[in-house]
């Protein structure tokens, strides 16, 4: 694209009708006279609407609803309606444009559309709570009309495709909110192929190294990868054409994303990872012979290729609940490589490649409802409930997003879609939130089991209810389901509110009894003298007997003339002499913003940043920065979710100041190897170790190494040099899962 200083009018112009032509090119097909004229209007006022602004990479804006126009017509698959929409998606948030206009011109469907998609712009503010009601905004939305989310994931694609204009904090902050809700949501509306390419983009800003590297790598394997492929796929050629089965079939590589999780599950190199790429067979045939036709196919790569029986997943047979269809199989090829085939009709391809667009056009009729429907059935019927706890809701909603699934039934046959590890309670809550609560336990395949038992797919169940039973706290350490979770902390709430009505009686009148100690300090030194977080626990506590509130006053009192007795104890030469050598331990390590002030801040237990580290820093709760490296997961999750201010970071030049690190390290267990890593650390490189432990099993030894280092430069010299050394196998440093396995 033309950037605005090499650009001029003509060529710009030139570059919108080019875009325009190809966007009624991919709807030629489904548009009559009246959708091409309702396209044209849209475009035009759009154009008009946007001439004066430009995106941050200097091209007009108008290029930016076209391109999302085009994800929505070529990569989804939605219609007219919704590719007007498409175009418009930003003229009343951004222009003088309002509702008003869009009904008068393109009707109340298209003014509802666009109504949603502008409640949602502003889904991550700045401010937490507000920022989770509009993620409910999202979904409330989703539950009206799916074209909103289904724009608004295009909407957001275009924007990480273009990412690169953005500054490094604003680049950071959009991939965290991709990461945290677009991929889940592409993944559940059955958006596959969008799905995969945006979990790459944000590993693209968030780990940018690591991207580049799997890339390169892909890149130099792509001949030697082809040329295996080409022979695998050979004699499945020859033997679809020797059976007059019509399919086509080829191989793609696996996502970048994917092969980099495959190295951290699996904690192997790039070059250890057999699957980098799927075989797909898609069978041209129609819709009631289908399925035959796909077992055929099954059948016959199976006759040529050993397969693996662990890896058979049969979707076609019941598809997922976000209508995806197909066979996967993984066979041993050629070379003794194991290759993940997948098996899928035309129509099914369609479906894994669009989603719900394409699941819609399917239909068999508008009364039919798919699991896909289901589905958003349950999301509205959650989202009923006002007194739902919006954060809650959204972690509990947003785990249901990406679980596996199993298959139950109930004891008259019916077929329930529930996440892998849903217990008897979970399904009970799915047949009703009554039965829910009042379920006791459950008839698992006859068998009388307890409500906090593991269902597997297949298994029949009868719930056991009783009049007496009420949801308790513990329920919600084993159930699953967002349904489940949502209805009991319901229930909890109120119950709760109860408690803590009557624990404030209680204390209320203690407390009047000693009107001289009744003060907010005071009040504090209660709660920090239990150990208590807030007033409502503090009440909570009383209401439920564990502690009484004379006792909770009598603490207040004594805490209070204690400190009269003590007032003068404070030595404050020595606390001004404390608060000094803590600010010359933190001097110079980093600053922050434009002008390289610098600002209290704190290094992330989580992640562990060290000097070199791409790192960023953000206002917390407390108003704090917490400074983390970029690739954090606990940080991304948290800026996603409650919107905090992100603060430019960069490390200042250090003064032999020594950070705490850990590597896991695997070898060969042979004779002097623990002299060998021991000598490099603290005889060659001089540097102070915390701990070292290690495990052996079968020849293989596996260590957990903490040391002290200045930067990553100082760190990556000490990995270089433990992985030349003889019968070392990995070396990698540990990441916050890696340390919580091994704490």
């Amino acid at each position: 694209m033309q950037s605005a200083e090499t650009s001029t009018p003509e060529l710009e112009r030139k570059e919108i009708l080019k875009q325009y032509r190809n966007l009624l090119k991919s709807l030629r097909r489904q548009m009559n006279k009246d959708d091409k004229k309702m396209i044209r209007q849209a475009f035009e006022m759009a154009l008009e609407a946007h001439k004066e602004t430009r995106r941050k990479s200097g091209e007009p804006y108008i290029l930016h609803p076209l391109a999302v126009a085009q994800i929505v017509a070529d990569e989804i698959g939605l219609g007219p309606l919704a590719v007007a929409c498409a175009l418009l998606h930003d003229v009343v948030e951004d222009t003088e444009l309002t509702l008003e206009d869009i009904e008068r011109d393109f009707g109340k469907k298209a003014a509802e559309i666009i109504d949603g998609l502008t409640k949602i712009d502003v889904v991550f503010d700045v401010k937490g709570y507000l920022q989770a009601e509009n993620i409910r905004k999202i979904l409330l939305t989703l539950a009206k009309d799916v074209r909103v989310i289904l724009i608004k994931i295009a909407d957001r694609l275009h924007n990480m495709r273009t990412l690169d204009a953005m500054s490094r904090n604003k680049q950071l902050k959009i991939a965290s909110e991709t990461q945290y809700l677009y991929v889940p949501l592409a993944h559940r509306l059955g958006l596959y192929a969008i799905k995969l390419e945006l979990e790459d983009l944000v590993m693209k800003y968030n780990e940018p190294r690591i991207y580049q590297e799997i890339m390169e790598k892909l890149a130099e394997s792509k001949r030697e990868r082809n040329r295996y492929i080409n022979e695998f796929i050979k004699p499945l050629q020859e033997e679809l054409q020797h059976q007059k089965i019509k399919a086509k079939i080829f191989g793609r590589p696996k996502s970048l994303h994917s092969i980099w999780r495959k190295m951290k599950e699996k904690d192997v190199p790039f070059e250890e990872v057999y699957d980098k790429f799927a075989v797909r067979i898609i069978v041209d045939a129609p819709e009631e012979l289908e399925k035959s036709e796909c077992w055929k196919v099954y059948s016959m790569v199976t006759d040529s290729y050993r397969p693996n029986p662990d890896r058979l997943r049969d979707w076609v047979s019941t598809p997922k609940s976000n209508g995806y269809e197909a066979l996967h199989t993984t066979v041993m090829g050629p070379k003794g490589k194991w290759v993940e085939v997948q098996i899928r009709s035309k129509r099914m391809d369609e479906i894994a490649e669009k989603g719900y667009a394409a699941h819609y056009k399917y239909k068999e009729s508008e009364t039919t409802d798919s699991t896909l429907d289901e589905w958003i059935r349950k999301i509205r019927e959650l989202l009923d409930n006002p007194d739902t706890n919006t954060l809650d809701f959204i972690d509990d909603f947003k785990l249901n997003l990406f679980a596996d699934e199993i298959y139950v039934f109930t004891p008259n046959g019916d077929l329930k879609i529930l996440p892998t590890k849903a217990t008897v309670l979970d399904f009970a809550y799915e047949i009703h939130s009554d039965i829910g609560s009042r379920c006791i336990g459950g008839k698992l395949n006859h068998k009388i089991v307890p409500l906090s038992n593991e269902l597997n797919n297949g298994d029949q169940v009868e719930i056991l209810t009783s009049k007496r039973q009420r949801p308790s706290e513990d329920w919600l350490s084993f159930v699953v389901t967002a349904k489940a979770k949502s209805k009991i902390k319901e229930v909890l709430k109120i119950e709760r509110k109860q408690i803590i009505d009557k624990g404030k009686q209680l204390f209320d009148k203690e407390w009047e009894l000693n009107k001289d100690y009744r003060t907010a300090p005071s009040f504090n030194k209660i709660l920090e003298h239990y150990g208590i977080a807030s007033t409502n626990d503090l009440y909570y506590t009383i209401g439920v007997n564990e502690l009484k509130a004379e006792d909770a006053v009598k603490i207040a009192i004594h805490k209070e003339e204690k400190k009269k007795e003590n007032i003068n104890g404070l030595d404050n030469s020595q606390m001004e002499q404390a608060i000094k050598s803590k600010l010359m331990q933190n001097a110079n390590v980093m600053v922050f913003g434009e002008d390289s002030d610098q600002i209290d801040y704190n290094l992330a237990e989580c992640c562990k940043p060290i000097p070199g580290d791409e790192v960023f820093g953000y206002i917390n709760k407390n108003n704090e920065i917490e400074v983390h490296r970029s690739n954090c997961p606990k940080a991304i999750n948290v800026i996603s979710k409650y919107g905090y201010k992100i603060v430019k970071t960069k490390w200042t030049k250090q003064h032999q100041i020594a950070f705490l690190t850990g590597l896991k390290i695997t070898g060969l267990d042979d004779v002097g190897v623990m002299f060998k890593i021991t000598n490099v650390i603290s005889g060659e490189l001089k540097l102070n170790m915390q701990s070292i432990t290690i495990d052996t099993k079968d020849g293989v030894f596996e260590g957990l190494i903490k040391v002290f280092v200045n930067d990553t430069a100082h760190l990556n010299n000490l990995m270089d040099k433990l992985r030349s050394l003889d019968g070392i196998l990995s070396l990698t440093r540990l990441d916050e899962q890696t340390e919580q396995l091994t704490n």
